[in-house]
């Protein structure tokens, strides 16, 4: 599966078919967004909110809607609130892992403080339950609440594991679904529960966005060892200097001998990092064939989701989901 420079990619193609939807979200995101009482609030999600990201969990949100038929009002709702929650992660996020730069542009905790982003992060969440409430439907609350304590409960799970050369693929798994997949799964999911959908097509949403939200931060845990800067908006090895334990290292280390294990506890474990430990690294990575293991497990989940999708009918929505799952893993070639 390779990536066509000059084709229509797939979510700008669900983005085009959304449009009106999506700027119906952007309307109601500036809304909520708003403070009467501190202005900072809306500058630092603006920040965000504002940076040029693909909308992609609001849109997973609203192509579901359309893809079981919907034609009420809630489901832009309902990908404001998707929006907010991820916001607000990114916001703490980058306070906890003292990032410097997101989407190709310093973080908001560089450009304000620890105490703007913890702070705004949490008015954000606010707003998603406010959203969430206006829907009427305790069942979409649910999950969107259940979501949100998921992804908490992943981020604190890494915190634990991501210096323990012990943690385990099974761990990691554990993680990225509870910090990147439990949103996309969510997303995908409230979008056929606000529409009614039977629920065998509603089990398939939710496990379509679970596949595609692991395939995802597979890739990216990928690319971050072995992308180009400019195209992933970070430094390469980012997540390395930031002694976390992604797939690719998790595999290599596995295979590790005695003097290679020494050279992991040292630079990940103790955190004693020295000028060409990076490269090193990604030189183990290739030597265990990590970075190949580790593309054919995201191949495997996009798989996985495209399954998913296909049971739901046919319809242009479900081509553009299906290709989605697609371009996630294309990335990586």
């Amino acid at each position: 599966m390779s990536l066509d420079e000059n084709a229509i990619k797939p979510h700008d193609a669900m983005a085009a078919y959304l449009a009106a939807d999506l700027d119906a979200v952007n309307v109601l995101i500036r809304q909520r967004m708003a403070s009467e009482h501190a202005p900072r609030i809306p500058e630092v999600t603006a920040h965000l909110v504002e940076a040029g990201g693909k909308r992609l969990r609001p849109m997973l949100t609203l192509a579901a809607a359309h893809l079981c038929g919907y034609t009420g009002p809630f489901h832009v709702h309902l990908a404001a609130t998707v929006e907010f929650i991820h916001t607000a992660t990114l916001l703490h996020d980058d306070v906890v892992d003292e990032s410097g730069q997101r989407r190709g542009r310093p973080t908001a905790n560089l450009l304000w403080d620890n105490k703007s982003s913890v702070l705004v992060g949490d008015y954000l969440f606010s707003r998603s339950f406010q959203l969430m409430v206006e829907t009427g439907s305790m069942r979409v609350l649910d999950i969107l609440a259940n979501a949100s304590a998921t992804i908490a409960e992943g981020e604190v799970l890494q915190l634990t594991a991501a210096q323990d050369l012990a943690t385990t693929e099974a761990i990691y798994l554990q993680v990225v679904r509870g910090k990147t997949a439990a949103l996309f799964s969510a997303a995908t999911k409230v979008g056929g529960v606000i529409a009614g959908a039977d629920e065998t097509y509603v089990k398939a949403l939710f496990e379509y966005g679970d596949a595609l939200g692991i395939a995802f931060q597979i890739v990216d845990d990928l690319l971050d060892m072995s992308g180009d800067p400019n195209a992933i908006g970070k430094n390469v090895g980012d997540d390395f200097r930031e002694k976390k334990l992604t797939l690719p290292l998790i595999k290599a280390i596995a295979k590790a001998d005695a003097e290679e294990r020494a050279f992991w506890v040292r630079t990940i474990e103790k955190g004693r990092q020295e000028d060409g430990d990076l490269e090193t690294a990604i030189a183990l990575l290739h030597k265990h064939g990590a970075l190949d293991d580790t593309r054919n497990e995201a191949l495997a989940w996009a798989n996985k989701a495209v399954k998913a999708i296909d049971q739901l009918p046919a319809h242009l929505v479900r081509d553009m989901l299906r290709d989605l799952a697609g371009y996630v893993v294309a990335r990586i070639n």
